[in-house]
């Protein structure tokens, strides 16, 4: 829980309070972005919202936080907003919320299949996610894009009996894993599910086509606030830039219109505008070597 000892003296006076403990990991600023924002290297409360819907927003924020480092003065009444999560995106796809500090505070998402359903990377294991997961038939499937995110996936799949699937450079994480993944070619797992490693961010990284229409991006790829465009950083990058920008450059080649991330922003673009923002991102890694230079995933 959030200490109001230590929060922070950039917070507006208010009900809500970031305190010090937060590792900017960006998660409440993607939840309620009219509430929070960043200030150096942590969020911060610039404005105390206002309207139920944002109150339900900071609410959201507050149980996703993987650090506890948001608060409230009065009664926490976060309870109202539990059953929210896991929060729909689209269709069948949803955030699972509860980041878990293992992975940085890294987003999750489940994806409810009439195969089977997925987990692609992990949150906390909580007894909130295991009965909601319970209540739709649980997991079969669990897809992790590298080593940095698999926070506690052990637990979700010794609970559901559901197989993990990892790149073979990642498996040191989870050794246990049932499907192991070789290579660097697109491998296609099942009719709707395109694996394609990405080396880069890590030796083993891979993204997850869903559809030809969401791609889970894990630490690769996401959406940069601050620029309106698609970004990566070499700054967060563990193994290789020059690979990771081959492996941009080779995402060229498919189609889709949501980018789902690990850390960073969610976006949703045409297909078309998609193809176009990455295509400029690749030619910005290409001729800069460096695009954000930020280590914090945030606004980047």
């Amino acid at each position: 829980m959030a200490d109001v000892r230590k929060q922070l003296s950039e917070n507006v006076k208010g009900e809500f309070f970031v305190d010090s403990t937060c590792i900017n990991c960006d998660v409440c600023r993607q939840l309620a972005p009219e509430t929070f924002g960043e200030a150096d290297d942590f969020s911060y409360v610039y404005a105390q919202p206002q309207t139920d819907e944002q109150w339900r927003r900071a609410l959201r924020a507050l149980l996703a936080c993987p650090t506890g480092s948001i608060g409230t003065l009065g009664t926490n009444n976060s309870k109202q907003v539990i059953n929210d999560f896991p929060i729909q995106i689209e269709n069948e796809v949803y955030y699972c919320g509860f980041n878990s500090p293992k992975s940085y505070g890294g987003n999750s998402y489940f994806i409810k299949h009439a195969d089977g359903n997925w987990l692609i990377d992990s949150p906390k294991f909580l007894p909130h996610l295991v009965r909601k997961f319970e209540e739709v038939g649980g997991l079969k499937y669990i897809f992790l894009t590298h080593r940095d995110d698999v926070a506690e996936a052990h637990r979700y799949a010794t609970k559901f009996n559901a197989k993990r699937i990892i790149h073979r450079f990642e498996l040191s994480s989870q050794p246990a894993s049932e499907i192991v993944i070789d290579g660097d070619k697109p491998v296609q797992l099942f009719p709707e599910f395109l694996t394609i490693p990405t080396s880069g961010h890590t030796k083993g990284h891979c993204v997850l086509l869903y559809k030809n229409y969401f791609l889970f991006t894990g630490d690769h790829l996401w959406w940069s606030r601050k620029r309106n465009s698609l970004s990566a950083s070499e700054e967060v990058c563990w193994y290789s830039w020059p690979d990771q920008i081959k492996s941009m450059e080779k995402l060229l080649q498919f189609r889709f219109e949501r980018v789902l991330p690990g850390h960073g922003q969610r976006m949703q673009l045409s297909s078309h505008e998609m193809h176009q923002h990455l295509t400029h991102l690749v030619a910005r890694m290409k001729s800069s070597h460096d695009v954000d230079n930020d280590k914090s995933w945030s606004d980047d």
